[in-house]
């Protein structure tokens, strides 16, 4: 399906801004990586702190993200390099830009406002329109063939895991039961299918369908996997000092950060009673936050999407 961009409607507002600028502890003539470039709001702010041989490369796989940004960052070309990929990527695209290390990186993760309010691009489950949930539109596989062609086992599984659903095994249930009658081929349908499989007294926290829509999102999309692969890469990526700064919005990725950043600040596997480290393994960096950075009370008033948003910062020790 083609999706029409318009750049002016790129409406997604930059979550935690001003606290994911102030931890990159931006250098002046720095090079920085966006590798969740989207509208180009936060990528704007680092351009802003940038000059001389200060430079910023922006990834992102979405082409409506790299047409607004690329809008957006207009004042600033001379400095800054726009890529169209997956942030799993970043090692091989930086490599091409003969780039071997950076002063910081940014990943900004999950949906934007503007993929969730494009009802074309079949994210919403309050809107109806075809089953579709792709992040890189370039992709052969979309929603709908996940939800009419895994089987009930799988389905329960990534409701159950990604979602965190505890109606997972209705809901998959239900699924399979409408879809072998015709298949399930738009976002309200499937919504009222995952509204019928919940008991109309048990429903809280939001609409029904949420969870498993965020679930078949990630699984769609590979978000968990890419993340998980890539942070390794990223922190070798950092010069000494250098910062990698990462905005989760539920608990899944924010617990895979959280864990990935401990250990890399303590990576021994001595036993308690070693009396000293025997394995060889060494720090690569301290925790900058010790607790996750959380959106004020003003911000979730002006953006209520922000509200589950956490960032998390690594600085790099060489």
């Amino acid at each position: 399906m083609d999706i029409e961009i318009k750049n002016l409607d790129f409406n997604h507002i930059s979550v935690l801004l001003h606290e994911t600028i102030d931890q990159l502890n931006i250098r002046p003539e720095g090079i920085y990586v966006d590798g969740t470039l989207g509208g180009g709001g936060h990528s704007l702010e680092i351009c802003k702190r940038l000059k001389g041989n200060g430079r910023l490369i922006g990834i992102d796989q979405d082409e409506a993200a790299i047409e607004a940004a690329g809008a957006r960052l207009k004042d600033f070309a001379d400095m800054v390099t726009i890529i169209r990929s997956n942030y799993v990527n970043m090692k091989e695209v930086l490599k091409e830009q003969k780039i071997d290390k950076v002063d910081g990186i940014l990943l900004d993760l999950g949906v934007s406002s503007y993929q969730l309010d494009t009802i074309e691009r079949g994210f919403s489950y309050r809107e109806d329109a075809p089953l579709d949930m792709r992040m890189d539109t370039r992709m052969d596989i979309t929603a709908k063939d996940i939800v009419n062609g895994y089987s009930e086992y799988d389905l329960y599984r990534i409701i159950r895991d990604y979602g965190e659903d505890k109606f997972a095994k209705n809901i998959a249930k239900h699924i399979l039961r409408v879809r072998a009658e015709s298949p399930i081929e738009t976002t309200g349908q499937l919504a009222e299918v995952i509204k019928a499989a919940i008991p109309a007294k048990l429903r809280v926290n939001g609409h029904p369908a949420k969870k498993t829509f965020q679930a078949i999102r990630i699984e769609l999309n590979k978000e968990l996997e890419v993340l998980s692969s890539v942070l390794e890469d990223m922190v070798e990526l950092l010069n000494d000092g250098g910062r990698l700064c990462i905005i989760t919005f539920h608990s899944l990725e924010d617990r895979i950060v959280k864990s990935f950043f401990r250990n890399k600040e303590n990576p021994c596997i001595c036993p308690p009673s070693f009396p000293v480290c025997v394995c060889g393994k060494k720090p690569l960096g301290t925790v900058i936050t010790r607790k996750a950075i959380l959106p004020s009370e003003e911000e979730i008033l002006n953006n209520k999407r922000s509200k589950s948003a956490k960032l998390r910062v690594f600085e790099r020790h060489l």
